[in-house]
C-alpha cells in the first residue's frame, strides 16, 4: 500500500484495545551504525535520523561496530520499510521501531548477535532472552567472547568521533 501522507494513522491491536499509531512507509537511505540510520518517507520524501528502539549496538569505533553496521545494512538494503516513530533522544534522533519484510529490525539485530538489548532494572530488557540465546550460540559479536557492551565502552573511552551526516 502506498501512503498518501508522511504520517498515517494505523489501528493497532494491543491487549484487546485499539490505539492509533503513526506508521510511515519508506526506505533506509543510509546506515550510520548498528542501531542508527537515515530513513526517507516514500510519500513526502522527508529524511529522518533514526535511533532504533530496544537495542544498543557497538560503537562504530568499537570491536564489532563495523560488522554490526554492515549487518543492519544487509538487513534493510533496497527494501521497503515501515517506521513507527516515537520520541526524540538527547541527540535529536527519532526513536523508532523499524520493520522490513515483516520483521522487527531491532529484534533481528539482537538475534544475529549484532546488538544488545537495552536494559532496565534487574538486568531486564525487551530483548534480553534473544540476546542470551545469541550469546549462547556465539553469534556475531558474541563469537569470540568478552564483547563489551557499548555503554561500558563509552564510559571508558567516550564517544566515537563520527563524520558529519550527509
Amino acid at each position: 500500500m502506498v501512503l498518501g501522507v508522511a504520517l498515517v494513522p494505523a489501528v493497532v491491536q494491543a491487549q484487546g484495545k485499539s490505539r492509533a499509531a503513526a506508521v510511515v512507509e519508506g526506505r533506509v537511505d543510509k546506515v550510520v551504525d548498528g542501531d542508527s540510520l537515515w530513513f526517507v518517507a516514500t510519500a513526502s520524501g522527508q529524511r529522518t535520523e533514526v535511533r532504533l528502539l530496544d537495542i544498543d549496538a557497538p560503537e562504530i569505533c568499537q570491536d564489532g561496530g563495523e560488522a554490526s553496521r554492515l549487518a543492519l545494512q544487509d538487513l534493510v538494503a533496497g527494501k521497503t520499510a515501515l517506521l513507527s516513530p516515537g520520541a526524540r533522544d538527547r541527540h535529536g534522533r527519532t526513536l523508532a521501531r523499524l520493520k522490513v519484510d515483516g520483521q522487527d529490525v531491532s529484534r533481528r539485530q539482537v538475534i544475529e548477535g549484532q546488538a544488545w538489548s537495552t536494559r532496565v532494572r534487574w538486568d531486564r530488557g525487551p530483548l534480553v532472552a534473544e540476546e542470551r540465546t545469541a550469546a549462547a550460540l556465539k553469534r556475531g559479536l558474541h563469537a569470540a567472547g568478552g564483547a563489551e557492551q557499548p555503554h561500558l565502552f563509552r564510559a571508558r573511552n567516550g564517544p566515537c568521533v563520527a563524520p558529519a551526516p550527509r
